[in-house]
């Protein structure tokens, strides 16, 4: 059984009944009746009995804290590291919305140090194939459930070691994702045979983020003032635009534009796209499928994510402008916002 399923199993596990009517054990003291006292003989009592304190719930140690750590003031308020928003939209074409969003964000603020946590992955059903909508919510729950097997729940169970060293722990969340985007590859090939999808995760534990990625949805970065294109399209053309026998702007046209030599559910070794980043500042990511950014530039996207109050209402004016431009595709996209320089 998986640590999930026995995490879960001990979670639900309900106490052993006693039947009503089952004698009660040997073992067990008989009940103690308290006789009453009146108010004359409980006052008479007092005066001769000695003022006992009452004892602790719980054994205390003595109370070793330094005098210079009493001294401290005490910490800052503490508030949300992130904020995201998250859409999806069938466009204006298709008759069925093929993609799919996974979004998880979690943190918490006690006397265990949990770094905060988000996962955030889109999906593209292969557009033309069998059953795509269904290859792209798996992709999203086997990628979804490894992750949180692997990295959440150690996490938030206590696992100090995993985090102890930055170099290692980056090292450990790339491969972890790696591990979960091929062992997606697999589930989908073997389950859903014939279809396929793109997948785009970004996760984020503290001030570490990691992108993995497959076929040709986007991940955008903006900080500093700075704004990158995270990913690389995993299409003929792109590849064609890449060795210089087509321009940028015959491949936004042209007829193969959707076909994708590398996508999740293609069988076989499947080469995962992973990039580890620092989030040392405030930042905004940006996923979305080709929905949006096929049909709206990359400068129009930024205006729009720039000039919204939030990151919900920022998804909502990117599939409005989306849609206007024609809404060919499905349409999705999912926004996060890091604060203070952490997830």
């Amino acid at each position: 059984m998986s640590k999930v399923g026995t995490w879960f199993r001990r979670l639900w596990q309900k106490p052993p009944e006693v039947a009503l009517d089952e004698q009660v054990p040997a073992e067990y003291p008989e009940p103690v009746v308290e006789e009453r006292v009146s108010d004359e003989e409980r006052v008479s009592e007092s005066e001769t009995s000695p003022n006992l304190e009452t004892p602790p719930l719980r054994a205390r140690d003595p109370d070793t804290t330094p005098q210079e750590a009493l001294a401290q003031p005490a910490p800052r308020s503490v508030g949300a590291s992130m904020a995201y928003g998250w859409i999806t939209d069938i466009g204006r074409v298709r008759d069925h919305n093929e993609d799919s969003v996974f979004v998880f964000a979690a943190e918490q603020c006690s006397s265990v140090t949990v770094p905060p946590f988000g996962l955030f992955i889109l999906a593209d059903g292969m557009g033309g194939h069998e059953a795509g909508e269904v290859a792209s919510a798996l992709a999203c729950q086997v990628v979804a459930a490894h992750l949180m097997e692997h990295i959440y729940l150690p996490l938030l169970f206590g696992d100090r070691e995993m985090a102890a060293d930055e170099e290692t722990f980056e090292a450990l969340l790339a491969e972890t994702l790696t591990d979960a985007v091929q062992h997606a590859n697999t589930e989908v090939y073997s389950s859903t045979p014939g279809s396929g999808t793109t997948l785009t995760c970004a996760l984020a534990v503290g001030k570490h983020c990691v992108i993995g990625h497959v076929g040709d949805s986007r991940a955008y970065l903006r900080q500093d003032g700075t704004i990158r294109l995270l990913t690389n399209d995993h299409s003929m053309v792109k590849q064609l635009v890449d060795i210089g026998q087509l321009t940028p702007e015959a491949a936004a046209n042209h007829p193969r534009r959707n076909i994708l030599y590398r996508a999740v559910g293609q069988g076989g070794a499947l080469p995962v796209d992973v990039q580890s980043l620092h989030l040392e500042h405030e930042a905004q990511l940006l996923l979305c499928t080709d929905g949006l950014w096929g049909l709206v530039s990359d400068e129009e996207l930024w205006r729009i994510v720039t000039s919204a109050p939030t990151a919900q209402m920022a998804c909502a004016s990117l599939l409005e402008a989306a849609n206007v431009a024609g809404g060919h595709d499905n349409i999705t996209a999912v926004l996060v916002e890091f604060q203070n320089g952490s997830a």
